[in-house]
């Protein structure tokens, strides 16, 4: 947590210049450091200013700490039934705890941090697009290209916002003291528009690949396959079609491919592979402790300690803190499957190994981003130096996506299949012939399986209306549990703007 917004609301930090708190992402492009704060008012006066501006927004992607741990993938786990929350007992993060058995008050659970970190993001964003022009230096193509970016990561906000929450105060510029309380709290049919046409905008402009030195930049293929997924979560059947068009697109682009390993995806090598559309990224060289942690999160993946079996002792992987144990509904359901060993650790089989239980104990842990001892920081606090990046957006997303869409849009179920094989093919599972509701049904199985753990299953299951059915168990409600409540902080703060979503 940035210090000097910690007792900040959203409403009062709206106000703060932020004075550019440049955090580098410490890989490729994202290697750019502070040396120190601007006051806003001498800032944005040279392109070298405007390209660091720009690093600002995408450092907000990284961010794990606002308001508690709240990692927003893992989190994601834990809400639905591909994970526990874990730790080491129920008290150690009530608020995953609370999200996991859909026990969430306007004052407990992971939404203050998930609403901090989307609107500090979308605040760099705007300001961002608002000042860029004003820099006389800066080229055309400099201008061009970056707007793009900072819209693509303006949506992507805005979409993690409207997922979350449904109703949210609808900013798309950098408000003056008197707008303060006068913001539409609106719905996601009012903030839709903006995240597509910011993508729309984003896809003419973006670049189809970017140089090894640029790896962190989003490209023309993020932005269609990010649109596709805000597209298929708003459900509406008419837009299937343009979800396979745009996934088409990335398809038939060339610049990207299945690894022939599935385990490859998620080792050093693998990261911005052929597989990866877009990376939250991360490293282990930013030499973080506690103290600078709460200056910001430092530039380590936390999140990676998180899932690591408990005062682990034996071969292969590094201690960790026990959260996100998987579910023995997930393990259960994918005995057998090739992908297994790449997505669950089973510690009862790893030789001379011992860890400490901790709540909610399965003795199934996540494999794809676990602690290996390999990848152990070489300085500072190791817990926060992880440098695992998050596989924001695969190729075989993109695949089953537009397979999804297909089948969904009478468009040709030859070709869904091809989409759908591909990805099975590479694990060597042998294709399915099926058609019509049945080859929907395969297409959300594959989803299961292939991106297990990654964070998505919770809102498929959301955005295909099986939540209930599903996490009914788990003590989910439709009518209540399909968004989180607005953090009470931020309605007691807002003079009775924010008004709070049913069932809080």
């Amino acid at each position: 947590m940035n210090k000097l917004n910690k007792t900040k609301s959203f409403w009062v930090s709206l106000s703060l210049a932020l004075a550019l708190v440049l955090g580098s992402c410490s890989k490729d492009f994202l290697d750019t450091r502070p040396v120190g704060r601007v006051l806003e008012v001498n800032y944005y006066q040279t392109q070298d200013q405007a390209f660091e501006a720009l690093v600002s927004v995408y450092d907000v992607l990284q961010w794990n700490d606002q308001w508690g741990f709240t990692m927003f993938r893992f989190l994601q786990n834990v809400a639905s039934d591909d994970t526990y929350a874990g730790g080491s007992d129920a008290s150690d993060q009530p608020s995953w705890v609370a999200y996991d058995n859909f026990t969430l008050t306007p004052n407990l659970g992971p939404q203050r941090g998930f609403w901090q970190k989307c609107y500090k993001g979308i605040y760099r964003a705007n300001l961002y697009l608002e000042r860029i022009d004003g820099i006389e230096e800066a080229s055309e193509p400099f201008r061009v290209r970056t707007k793009a970016e900072a819209k693509f990561l303006r949506a992507k906000f805005y979409f993690d916002l409207v997922r979350l929450f449904g109703n949210v105060p609808f900013i798309d510029h950098t408000l003056g003291a008197e707008e303060y309380f006068t913001i539409d709290q609106v719905g996601p049919e009012s903030v839709y528009p903006l995240i597509i046409s910011d993508l729309e905008a984003a896809i003419v402009d973006l670049p189809t690949s970017v140089s090894s030195n640029q790896l962190g930049r989003v490209t023309k293929g993020a932005a269609e396959a990010l649109l596709a997924r805000v597209l298929l979560f708003e459900n509406d059947e008419l837009k299937m079609g343009q979800v396979a068009s745009l996934c088409e697109s990335v398809i038939q682009s060339g610049e990207y491919s299945l690894l022939s390993s599935y385990g490859e995806i998620w080792t050093k090598d693998g990261e911005w592979s052929t597989e990866s559309v877009f990376e939250i990224t991360y490293s282990e060289n930013s030499t973080s402790d506690w103290g600078s942690f709460g200056w910001g999160g430092g530039e380590g993946n936390v999140g990676v300690q998180f899932i690591g079996m408990r005062d682990y002792n034996g071969p292969t992987y590094a201690t960790g803190w026990g959260f996100c144990p998987v579910s023995t509904e997930l393990q259960g359901d994918m005995m057998g499957d090739p992908r297994y060993s790449q997505t669950i650790v089973d510690a009862s089989v790893i030789p001379g190994a011992s860890y400490t239980p901790g709540y909610q104990n399965s003795g199934y842990f996540m494999r794809k981003y676990a602690p290996l001892a390999s990848n152990v920081a070489p300085d500072g606090d190791p817990a926060l130096n992880w440098g695992n990046n998050i596989r924001e957006i695969r190729y075989a997303d993109v695949l089953l996506m537009a397979a999804e869409g297909l089948a969904r849009s009478n468009g040709s179920e030859g070709t869904a299949r091809t989409y759908l094989n591909e990805v099975r093919n590479r694990v060597g599972l042998p294709p399915v012939s099926s058609s019509g509701s049945q080859l929907l049904d395969d297409i959300y199985t594959e989803r299961r399986f292939e991106l297990a753990t990654e964070g998505h299953r919770f809102f498929d299951l959301l955005r295909t209306g099986r939540a209930e059915q599903v996490l009914g168990g788990q003590g989910f409600v439709q009518s209540i549990h399909q968004y989180l409540p607005i953090p009470q902080q931020e309605i007691d703060a807002s003079q009775g703007v924010l008004t709070q979503n049913p069932g809080y």
